[in-house]
């Protein structure tokens, strides 16, 4: 057997989808909480080059982040039915739900998704969802994903990187190679963050740069760090950072447009710098980053500051990539949807924050989710 290594943070999903991937294969594997280890975290550091999580090890080989196609080619895949009735694309709050409602309605459920929890592991306080009067995404997810293994349902973590219709089925191919055939979909992708737009952002993605403090906010404990964005996620991010980093500035490219709850929240936090009116226009560092280059957009003046980490949180777009040429999608890239959940193609359904539907919302989410499901139980039904 080889020697298996996952360095971990508590509050990363990826983390616990390789856990995961593994437990479900039977793979023998040593887990080390860099989070709360800090030797651990600078020789996690040392080995792999990254200032994020998750990393594991394969005897001498370094896997970051959650790759399905090297840890399947490592350990093999699971084997499912030849046709499901419902293939569902997405585990956030609207693909939880949707497998739900499947699973309940006597549908043969398959759900495959790189992670469980989608957009939703990354809000800190959630105040808004009914029955919880504050709660965090992870949390709440947590307990999704709780009921959805009451359930009958196949969960496969992997990516779906496209879907074409044969006949009267959808055959949808993955990042790690396999097909799955359905009666009908269920598309309930999410979104993936917005990119900065400067030189050396793919250099230094891991390497000091980060789209997920969840996952990687831990190992910046006394450090000095940034956070680009000025709404409601990215204030939330820039406050729990707070909490681990030294000092946190919170780069605004026009005005701040969180919840008021959020700015008072913020206003409160005395190690944080907000810099409003400034866009970030360079990446500085050698191995990982160490610092970048702001632009006061009123004047056109720049400025260099130094930081150990920066946390990029301006913006979501939607995953779609592997739709295109199968459903109507608008000119933001959403899918088109009517107020029943159909896409543009029969048995095709789409929910949450990837369809045309207005407000971004986890409990609007779950709801669509719903609609979803049992649009697709009725085409099913049909059949």
């Amino acid at each position: 057997m080889p020697n298996v290594v996952v360095y971990y943070t508590d509050s990363c999903p990826y983390c616990r989808m390789v856990k995961a991937f593994l437990d479900r294969r039977g793979v023998e594997y040593r887990a080390i909480n860099v989070g709360r280890d800090q030797q651990a975290a600078r020789e996690m550091i040392e080995r792999s080059n990254q200032y994020a999580v998750p990393v594991t090890t394969v005897d001498d080989e370094v896997i970051i982040g959650f790759d399905t196609k090297r840890l399947a080619a490592l350990f093999g895949e699971d084997r499912v039915a030849d046709v499901v009735d419902v293939l569902i694309v997405g585990a956030g709050p609207a693909g939880l739900t949707a497998g739900v409602y499947c699973a309940r309605k006597g549908l043969k459920t398959l759900l495959i998704a790189t992670a469980i929890g989608g957009q939703a592991l990354e809000s800190w306080a959630i105040e808004n969802y009914m029955g919880y009067r504050m709660i965090k995404g992870e949390e709440l997810m947590h307990k999704f994903e709780e009921q959805l293994t009451t359930q009958d349902i196949r969960l496969e973590l992997d990516r779906v990187t496209g879907i074409a219709r044969e006949g009267d089925h959808f055959q949808a191919t993955t990042d790690a190679g396999r097909t799955f055939t359905a009666t009908s979909l269920v598309i309930a992708s999410g979104k993936h963050p917005r990119k900065l737009g400067v030189a050396g952002e793919e250099k230094y993605l891991g390497r000091g740069l980060s789209v997920c403090a969840t996952c990687d906010g831990p190992l910046f404990k006394d450090k000095r760090v940034a956070v680009v964005g000025g709404g409601n996620m990215a204030v939330q991010m820039a406050i729990e950072l707070a909490g681990v980093a030294a000092r946190v500035d919170l780069v605004v490219r026009s005005e701040l447009k969180a919840d008021e709850a959020n700015l008072a929240r913020l206003a409160q936090k005395k190690n944080i710098n907000v810099l409003k009116g400034y866009e970030v226009v360079a990446l500085h560092g050698d191995a990982f980053l160490t610092g970048i280059t702001i632009r006061e957009r009123a004047t056109g003046q720049e400025t260099h500051l130094d930081f150990d980490g920066v946390f990029a949180e301006i913006g979501w777009l939607p995953n779609t990539e592997f739709l295109v040429g199968l459903v109507d999608l608008n000119a933001e890239g959403k899918i088109v949807v009517d107020e029943n959940c159909h896409t543009s193609v029969p048995g095709v359904y789409a929910a949450g924050d990837v369809t045309s539907i207005n407000s971004d919302q986890i409990i609007i989410a779950a709801g669509e989710g719903a609609k979803a499901a049992l649009e697709a139980h009725a085409w099913v039904s049909m059949r």
